[in-house]
């Protein structure tokens, strides 16, 4: 197997040539009200790595420049597009408009999906993606907002087998892009 090295992994950042070659990705990524700036730096870097369209941060979500977000991010911040709104449900809105307004055109309408544990969900061996979508991850303490999870089409949530009753943000949100992008 081949293995990179420290150095190697730190990428170089893109040409603005580079970066209009990466064929995004029908994926939104919504955090709603994440507080950690280590987790935002590293969904910056999961949104690269599966080249979603856009990350909103919402609410109380700290945003780039942010030198805990750019260390995390290793710099992925300024090559993802990402948008401030103050609440999620802002964002959704924003997000939606297009897609309504283009129904009448287009079979494609965005689809809302939280991740939450809640009586209406669903677990992810089950979820079968439409796109595009977006995907909410909510507050590493209070989690998706009810009006949030109000608004989903779906409600998604990693099954929990031991003790702990939760995982990182950050690693909820990656097991859940990587299961998404196998439908594309």
């Amino acid at each position: 197997m081949f293995r990179l090295n420290a150095q190697q992994l730190r990428t170089q950042e893109p040409s603005s040539e580079e970066i209009k070659k990466i064929k995004r990705n029908p994926i939104y990524i919504i955090l709603d009200n994440v507080l950690d700036t280590y987790n935002v730096g590293s969904i910056f870097r999961l949104a690269d790595a599966v080249a979603a369209k856009k990350v909103f941060l919402c609410g109380e979500t700290l945003t780039p420049p942010n030198p805990r977000i750019k260390k995390a991010s290793i710099n992925t911040w300024r090559w993802v597009e990402w948008q401030y709104a103050s609440t999620a449900v802002e964002a959704i809105a924003k997000l939606k408009a297009p897609f309504e307004e283009a129904q009448g055109r287009q079979s494609s309408k965005l689809k809302i999906i939280a991740i939450e544990q809640h009586t209406k969900s669903i677990p992810l061996a089950k979820f079968k993606p439409e796109f595009p979508l977006a995907i909410v991850v909510g507050n590493e303490t209070y989690g998706v907002s009810p009006e949030v999870l109000k608004m989903a089409d779906q409600i998604v949530e990693l099954p929990m087998f031991g003790i702990n009753k939760s995982l990182n943000v950050m690693v909820t949100c990656g097991i859940v892009l990587y299961r998404i992008v196998e439908f594309l």
